[in-house]
């Protein structure tokens, strides 16, 4: 197997068609199915069937390409490293959940680091997909938090994938919603008074068990609830559906947060803030300045 073989199975992946991937790679038609007949024949399983209109990926070789991806991403990272340093500009990336004070310690890092040329990268993503981020190296940060109900879970996730969680601080839980929202004139709320209007969580794709939703009170019986994959969004729905969102109070000042109110929740779960790296990883210069701007927001 080499890293050709796998750029050769991702391109005819993409492209349905072993001539228009031929074409692509600057590669012969039949020198190209050969590569992938002998791919095919030492990992032992079909990776695509020929159709009369090119070629449909089978579900044993969609799994495959996903590693190889994995596999392709991570040597051209050394490649570009190691072997083109005269064109290597800086780069840091960070994946995290949708919290602002990643955002804000993201901007604060750059801004200390804000050379010439640079290359970074920012992933506001699902839960499973930071974890898999830094478990194959797209990012070497990841923040996550953790409730009461699922951290114990995460703990043997972390470990299973050589993944390292270093707490940084513990937010309550409250309740997002609009300054002119019916019930904004509370001190205190609960879910169950909060039960007629939509609650907002973030989607997590494939993963639809309660324990990678990152929002808490996850197992709480809602009855309106609508996914969202953006920040913005959910609040732009919160303010016109008189909607709300369960979280620690830790908006920012950024989109229109500055229309929304907290108001603290009766029903009591933590959210644990922090960060995850590979296991025996060290830090960057620029991935522990990310981490002291992250941990100034323990005083927020």
């Amino acid at each position: 197997m080499t890293i050709m073989q796998l750029k050769y199975v991702i391109a005819i992946d993409e492209e349905c068609s072993m001539r228009k991937a031929a074409d692509r790679l600057y590669v012969s038609q039949p020198g190209l199915s050969s590569a992938v007949r002998d791919l095919e024949n030492e990992i032992g399983i079909q990776i695509f069937e020929r159709v009369h209109n090119g070629v449909v990926t089978t579900a044993a070789g969609s799994s495959f390409i996903a590693y190889a991806r994995n596999a392709v991403e991570q040597f051209e990272q050394v490649e570009t490293r190691y072997l083109n340093k005269r064109n290597e500009k800086p780069s840091f990336s960070v994946s995290m959940q949708h919290y602002t004070i990643a955002v804000n310690a993201f901007i604060e890092t750059v801004k200390e680091y804000d050379v010439q040329e640079y290359q970074y990268f920012i992933r506001e993503t699902q839960t499973g997909e930071v974890i898999d981020d830094i478990k194959t190296l797209r990012s070497e940060v990841g923040v996550i938090a953790l409730s009461d109900f699922n951290k114990n879970t995460f703990k043997k996730v972390f470990a299973d994938a050589s993944l390292e969680f270093h707490e940084l601080f513990t937010r309550n839980t409250y309740v997002y919603l609009k300054k002119d929202h019916p019930l904004a004139d509370r001190e205190e709320i609960s879910l169950d008074e909060m039960q007629d209007y939509p609650c907002m969580v973030f989607d997590q794709g494939d993963n639809t068990s309660f324990y990678y939703r990152e929002e808490a009170l996850a197992t709480y019986d809602y009855k309106k609830i609508i996914s969202t994959n953006e920040r913005a969004t959910s609040i732009e729905l919160m303010l016109g559906l008189n909607g709300y969102a369960v979280g620690a109070a830790m908006l920012g000042d950024s989109l229109n947060t500055s229309e929304i109110k907290v108001i603290k929740l009766k029903e009591e779960e933590s959210l644990t803030f922090g960060y995850i790296i590979r296991k025996g990883a060290a830090l960057s210069d620029m991935g522990q300045t990310f981490i002291s701007k992250l941990e100034q927001y323990s005083e927020a």
